[in-house]
């Protein structure tokens, strides 16, 4: 299945934009979810064609969001970025053309006030940080980044353990070596539109993004949840949650605070179409797709 190069929202006066690194192929249901299998999946018919193949494999992305709020232009997870060595084969010393995707979009990388990182993931920093003879240097040269306190934290004590390389080394001790970084709360405000909200478990300081504007509302879910299975399987956990224990309890918390409400769910790994909405399906949830975003894909 193709991705998608861009997907816009508009949120009463706050644009959203998508802007995809990787994605497309199917993959088997296991690389994300440990006790899943192709039956479980295909038992949800709903999930095809655009998160599901039919033979149970399943279909994910890694992308930004790019929002525009007054003057502002935020982007929301940077992906996994170039030149890194990483554990994940498909990851490791990429050289793609996501900067040049992010610039026809409309966002060169000098016009990004703010970088926010959802939690301190391999695939969410990688672009916070791009190699200059030989260095590692912030990629964003005039916004501010933005990570938790609580996420911080976490990932700088001797016990923390990032099992893909030397994450924080290259993509994010770089940035505060810089002075470009501040450690918020978890429920910052950074906008009148838009604020993060608190969803920890995958990570101890992971957050989500609401977004608030003129009565329409959105939310951008970081990795409390990977792929809408989840919605019909919240208690399938994720390879990597930090604490798999309580991500079941905040992503079971977000399924039924936003489920049957007018509230557009941007999954942070949700293939194309990415958007939609949290509707009850007892025993769970069912993810129904948002059809009214506007594909500008090419």
């Amino acid at each position: 299945m193709a991705d998608a190069k861009f997907l816009r929202w508009q949120i009463g006066d706050v644009k959203i934009t998508r802007v995809a690194e990787l994605g497309g192929e199917p993959f088997p249901s296991t690389f994300m979810f440990p006790a899943s299998s192709p039956e479980l999946v295909q038992r949800h018919a709903w999930l095809r064609p655009h998160f599901a193949h039919a033979d149970g494999r399943l279909y994910g992305s890694i992308h930004s969001f790019v929002i525009e709020s007054g003057k502002r232009r935020i982007i929301v997870d940077t992906c996994v970025g170039n030149d890194k060595a990483r554990a994940i084969k498909a990851w490791s010393m990429l050289q793609g053309p996501f900067l040049e995707h992010l610039a026809e979009a409309g966002f060169p990388p000098d016009s990004i006030d703010t970088v926010l990182c959802t939690h301190l993931h391999v695939d969410h920093v990688g672009w916070n940080t791009r190699l200059a003879e030989g260095r590692w240097v912030p990629t964003f040269r005039n916004a501010r980044y933005l990570f938790g306190r609580r996420e911080w934290e976490h990932w700088e004590s001797e016990a923390a353990e990032h099992r893909d390389g030397d994450v924080i080394g290259d993509s994010v001790r770089p940035i505060v070596d810089a002075g470009l970084a501040e450690l918020v709360a978890m429920d910052q405000v950074l906008t009148p539109e838009v604020r993060l909200e608190p969803t920890p478990g995958h990570t101890p300081g992971h957050v989500s993004v609401r977004i608030s504007s003129r009565g329409e509302e959105a939310v951008i879910t970081g990795d409390l949840m990977h792929h809408p299975l989840q919605c019909a399987e919240p208690d399938l956990a994720n390879n990597f949650d930090v604490d798999a224990a309580a991500a079941r309890r905040t992503r079971r918390d977000f399924l039924a605070r936003y489920c049957n409400r007018p509230v557009l769910v941007l999954g942070t790994h949700f293939a194309p179409p990415t958007g939609g909405w949290v509707v009850d399906a007892a025993p769970a949830w069912r993810f129904e797709i948002e059809a009214k975003a506007d594909s500008d894909s090419s």
